[in-house]
């Protein structure tokens, strides 16, 4: 080897450490980076006759299958807290089988309500307290009814934050990729910006779930799993009408709640839509359907309620057209207006303790003219009966059986407790999978033990080289001596 050759072959050596050092530092920096993926430096022979060392880019190590595997885990998991989430308000607002505060308990306070005040039936602070339970009652099915309301509000808006956050990730991914495209045309580092696009993707994928195509210089396509195209060249644009609030009766069905519009066309947002699998379809899932099927559930338990006590063959005094002891807003309750009655329901204001307060018309009919025999428990054994009389009640959740208050008080309960623990179940399943394919590519990241042992390398072979030039400079001076 010549002089010449030693010298160059050296300072491509402490160039190349000196790159590498910095690849690793860079590398060692961002162990806790999300998105950050390990980088290392491409080195070969010099070639051409040349000794020495040639640099060339710097090489991210990213596996797409598993990148993929990862991205699709991490949307199950979205979707399922989606629901989880939904399912476990739900049965905070119902209650469970031992909160002394839910449906079924305000139900049987009402019912043991009845059978003191039968024992007692001149006894007003029993008639009191017999009007209290009834507003109680009232009040757990219409609490549970707004609440349901709120979380299809909110799911309503979820849309409409998540229909903007894709909007505007995927003008920024656009950006990123004529930027990256323009990187490896000049031969830069594009490294950071391919990153920086895996973290939009990333997000995009939780709410639409994506197949990343790629294309030429570097940029990509991409696609939801539904075969809606979101991105390929110029980006899509999702459109969607929020409301500030939506009511029982407004569905998509009848045009008062917005679907979704993908540059223009309608597409369809349920589970075998073009964008099905994300947390943007289970928000739609709520809104549309798990609300709409948990608001007929209420609204079964309200109008059987009403229907009990709202029958002039149990209390003479009413006509066939009055409100009975639960009314439809204060008015007779008709069953083709049943959609939203759990929001409706109240305690007639001639018995409420906050209205008329006369609680004596609980014993002797709510249209008496004036109170009658005060040791008179008929009507009161008639309420008591009505509530253990079986009645065909229908819904999607419940099913269509006869049953007496009772029972279908339990059963709402249960079928919410069902629902929320296997929701959470899905949720567990989902993290511990996303958990595994996570580590899966955490095992390819940034190995700080590893890169440490790298750097002591790198620094060796610097040193090796500058040793090198070291020795040349010997070499030359003694040659000049000479």
């Amino acid at each position: 080897m010549s002089i010449s050759s030693a010298l160059n072959s050296a300072m491509t050596g402490l160039t190349a450490a000196g790159r590498s050092t910095s690849v690793v530092s860079e590398n060692l920096s961002n162990v806790l980076t999300p998105g950050y993926s390990r980088r290392t430096l491409a080195l070969t022979s010099a070639g051409d006759g040349f000794s020495g060392v040639k640099v060339g880019g710097v090489q991210r190590f990213n596996d797409p299958a598993l990148r993929s595997s990862v991205r699709s885990a991490n949307s199950e998991v979205g979707v399922a807290e989606v629901k989880s989430t939904f399912y476990n308000r739900m049965t905070e607002l119902v209650g469970s089988g031992d909160d002394p505060y839910s449906i079924t308990q305000r139900l049987t306070d009402f019912d043991s309500g009845l059978i003191e005040v039968i024992s007692r039936p001149d006894s007003g602070p029993r008639l009191n307290d017999l009007a209290i339970q009834a507003e109680e009652l009232v009040s757990s099915i219409s609490d549970a009814a707004e609440g349901l309301r709120n979380q299809r509000t909110a799911a309503d808006r979820a849309i409409d934050v998540q229909v903007d956050t894709v909007n505007q990730s995927l003008e920024k991914i656009q950006k990123l990729n004529a930027k990256i495209a323009i990187s490896q045309a000049t031969g830069n580092d594009s490294a950071s910006l391919l990153d920086q696009r895996d973290l939009l993707i990333d997000e995009v994928n939780q709410i639409i779930p994506v197949k990343v195509v790629n294309r030429d210089r570097g940029q990509v396509a991409l696609f939801s799993e539904g075969g809606a195209v979101l991105l390929d060249g110029q980006p899509a644009e999702l459109t969607f009408d929020g409301k500030a609030d939506t009511l029982p009766y407004m569905t998509l069905g009848n045009g008062l709640l917005s679907g979704l519009k993908i540059n223009g066309i309608d597409v369809a947002t349920g589970s075998g839509g073009p964008i099905r699998g994300g947390t943007l379809a289970a928000q739609f899932e709520v809104r549309d359907v798990l609300t709409v099927e948990v608001q007929e559930d209420l609204d079964a338990m309200a109008k059987d309620l009403i229907e009990r006590f709202q029958d002039p063959s149990l209390d003479t005094t009413l006509g066939a057209t009055d409100a009975g002891i639960f009314t439809d807003q204060g008015a007779f309750f008709d069953p083709v207006n049943t959609v939203g009655i759990a929001n409706r329901i109240e305690l007639n204001d001639k018995i409420a303790m906050q209205g008329q307060a006369e609680t004596w018309r609980l014993r002797d009919g709510l249209n008496a003219a004036s109170p009658g025999n005060a040791g008179d428990a008929t009507l009161l054994r008639g309420y008591a009966d009505a509530l253990d009389t079986k009645r065909t009640v229908s819904s999607v959740g419940l099913g269509t059986a006869n049953l007496d208050a009772s029972t279908l008080s339990a059963n709402l309960l249960s079928r919410f407790a069902q629902s929320d623990n296997a929701a959470e179940q899905d949720v567990a399943f989902a993290a511990a999978t996303y958990t595994e394919m996570y580590q899966r590519e955490l095992a390819q990241g940034v190995d700080s033990d590893a890169e440490l042992q790298n750097l002591i390398v790198i620094e060796k072979v610097y040193a090796a080289n500058a040793r090198m030039i070291s020795v040349v400079d010997g070499l030359m001076e003694t040659l000049l001596r000479i």
